[in-house]
Formats: C-alpha cells, structure tokens, sequence
C-alpha cells in the first residue's frame, strides 16, 4: 500500500488534532488565568501577617547596663568561640577591635546585617540572638596590664578528675553567641570571626544545644544527655538574690561577672548500664520529675538529714546534689550550660556531653569550692570527665555609641 498522499485525510485529522489541543489548551490557560484572578481577589481579604507571631523576629535588646546572653532565657542553640590575640595587638588594637565586634554585634542581634555583610539576608530573622563578650588574662593584660585583673581571672585550681585538653581550654576573647536558630547563631559566629581575623586566631569551638524553641514551657529547667534536670537550685534572674550572686561591683568589671566554661564528657555507654535507682542514687533526685529523693516536685528543698528504714541517708553522701549544694550561701552560681553531641569514634555509640558555663561574681569564691566538693567525692564523676577548660572577666554592657569594654580600653 502505497503512503498517504500529501494533503489526504490523515494528515488533515493529526492537523486538527494538534489544533484541537491548542484550543484546549488556550481554554485551559484562560481558565487556569480565572481562577488564579479568582484566588487573588480572594487572598487580599487575608490577614498580611501569621496568625501566631513567629519568634524569628524576636529581638534581645543589645545595649544595657549588662551584657545580654547571660540573664537572658537561655535560647536553644549556642556557639562558645575562643580567641588567642596576634602577638602585636596592643590596647589600642583591641580598643579597634572591640569597636568593630560591638558595632557589628548590636546590628546582627538587632536583625539587620553586619557593616560589610556579604548575605545580610541571613541576619534578618535574629531569633533572640544575643552576643556575649569575654576577656581572658592576657586579654586584660593588653589592655591595662596584669594588676587589671581580678585575682580570679586565672586557670581553675588542677582537680583530679580533669583531663583538660589544649583543643577546649584557655583563650585571649570569648565569643558566646546564642539565638533559637541554628542558622542565624552560624550566619553571627561567621560575621564576627571576620571581623576579628587581622586581631587573632580562634583556639577552639564549641557548639551546644538545648530543647527546640517551643518544645518546653518558658522557664523549664533544662535536661543534660543523662536525663537529669540541670539547674533546678539556679537563682532567678531579676532577683536581689541573682544580683548578688551573679553582678560584680568592683573597677571596671562593675556590672559585669566572671564566667567558667567546662568541657564535660558524659559517658552514655557507660551510663546505659546503670539502673535507674543507681541512676537516681548517683544524682539524688527523681529523673522523671527531677524532684529530690526527700521530695515531690523538682523546686522541693533537699532534706539531706532524712533516713531509710535501715538508718541510711534517703539522699546518699556520695549523690550529686548533695555535694553541689553549698553550706555557705555566698557558694552559689548561674549555670546557663548546653549539651554536645559529636561524631562517636570506634565502636562507641556517642561522643557527648556538656558545655558547662556558670556566671559569678567571684568564680574563687563561689565556683572553686563547690567544684572541690565534687572533686572530692560526687559518683557522678565514675561517668562524667572535664576535658575543657577556661575562665573569662565578662565586662559591663554599653550605652548606644559605646562599646563592650570601653570601661577597661576606655
């Protein structure tokens, strides 16, 4: 048979075929073209703005009489960066810097994009992100010479369960950057590294982690990787028992306070081979609600002099809260700490633990003796081993057009 000739019927009806679909089509694309106009004039009818406020445009003020990120409600993820200066950098290099980093901080928190930002899309939603500062030693040092300092701006007293490592411990300028998402803390940590780079090189980082904004009611005592509540004896923030505890009132650190950062590895491996009644033992609360064995609910007040049956201590000698709570009520401090989890090495399942952070006026004072009590006998130490540590002088915050540290550069 031979092919159908030009112009016969087959080739005709593919013809009208393909015409026939684009009339279809045309009908589709104007119909499709209504009612995009139709749900257009619909949606201007719809609120502008979400329904629920999103906590991305929630902003820390910046400028104060102290530093935020230290009352501040701990948000959700934190990054702790630690500085050694160049060695030609005087005071007036700092004074340099820490214009430069207090510029660039109060805009970030503030959700606008740092002086020379190369993605200032990304400071736009700021979070709560609050930038805090802190001075090592030889930062102090720089600045107005060794008899600056504090008597306690100096390395912890050698405990025996520390095995400090150089990766985590020490440092020149503390960065400790906090916000509820993880991005803009990222996006913060890079901006101000940048700004820093001509001034020093960073020693170590460390990234933290607590529950998800909205996963837990405001206030919620935080819970570390062993499950245990971390934090429940903290004073309140806007308390006179906070400002004692935590504020200075002395030079130039007026306002501010005095920091320690640890380093605490957890040993969940080990830990999953303990019962829960060791476990509770061991902390000497209730995991599930974090109350104290003599107690209910978590703010109950330890009795440490109630017996069993059998005339042993309810709350034994050797449980972590025992050995953590002071005699001597000028003993106390702010914990504000983050958990860790890293990539597992060999055949463990979890590299893990705490970056422990406590805020006081005076760390010998008041940190170093309780850290001798668990240095001394605390069981939790046959599962937890600091492996980092520093000590920084937080300074006072600023008023706009000042800087953080103006009160020691200035």
């Amino acid at each position: 048979m031979s092919a159908p000739a030009p112009g016969s019927g087959r080739a005709r009806s593919t013809r009208r075929q393909f015409l026939l679909g684009g009339a279809v089509a045309g009908v589709g694309a104007a119909a499709a073209i209504g009612v995009d106009l139709a749900l257009s004039a619909a949606g201007t009818a719809a609120p502008a703005v979400p329904s629920t406020p999103l906590n991305g445009d929630e902003i820390v003020p910046f400028h104060g009489i102290h530093q935020a990120g230290i009352d501040t409600d701990a948000q959700a993820h934190g990054t702790f960066v630690a500085i050694d200066l160049n060695d030609d950098v005087d005071a007036a290099a700092l004074r340099r810097l820490m214009r430069i980093l207090s510029d660039d901080a109060e805009r970030l928190t503030q959700g606008r994009g740092a002086l020379a930002d190369s993605e200032p899309e990304l400071a736009i939603s700021p979070a709560r992100l609050t930038v805090t500062f802190g001075f090592g030693p030889r930062f102090v040092q720089r600045a107005r010479g060794a008899a600056a300092a504090p008597a306690w701006l100096r390395p912890l007293p050698a405990f025996a369960i520390d095995r400090l490592q150089d990766e985590f411990s020490g440092g020149d300028l503390l960065l400790q950057l906090a916000a509820d998402d993880p991005l803009t803390v990222a996006h913060a940590t890079r901006m101000l590294l940048k700004d820093a780079r001509g001034f020093g090189r960073v020693r170590w980082t460390q990234q933290g982690f607590r529950r998800a904004y909205g996963t837990v009611a405001p206030g919620t005592t935080m819970r570390n990787l062993f499950g245990q509540v971390d934090g429940t004896s903290n004073p309140k923030p806007g308390t006179s028992e906070f400002d004692t505890v935590v504020w200075s009132s002395e030079g130039w650190l007026a306002g501010g306070t005095g920091m320690v950062v640890r380093r605490i590895h957890m040993n969940l491996d080990k830990w999953d081979r303990l019962d829960r009644p060791g476990r509770e033992q061991s902390v000497g609360r209730t995991l599930a609600t974090g109350a104290p064995l003599t107690g209910t609910a978590e703010h109950d007040e330890p009795d440490f002099d109630a017996k069993t049956a059998i005339g042993f201590p309810v709350i034994p000698e050797f449980s972590h809260v025992r050995r953590a709570r002071p005699e001597d009520a000028a003993q106390r401090i702010f914990r504000r700490a983050y958990n860790y989890d890293e990539r597992p090495a060999d055949a463990e399942v979890s590299d893990s633990g705490l970056v422990f952070v406590s805020f006081q006026a005076d760390v010998d004072g008041q940190f170093v003796p309780i850290q001798r009590r668990l240095d001394d006998l605390d069981l939790l130490n046959e599962w937890t081993t600091p492996i980092g540590s520093a000590v920084f002088a937080i300074p006072p915050g600023c008023a706009p057009g000042g800087y953080i540290g103006e009160t020691l550069l200035g």
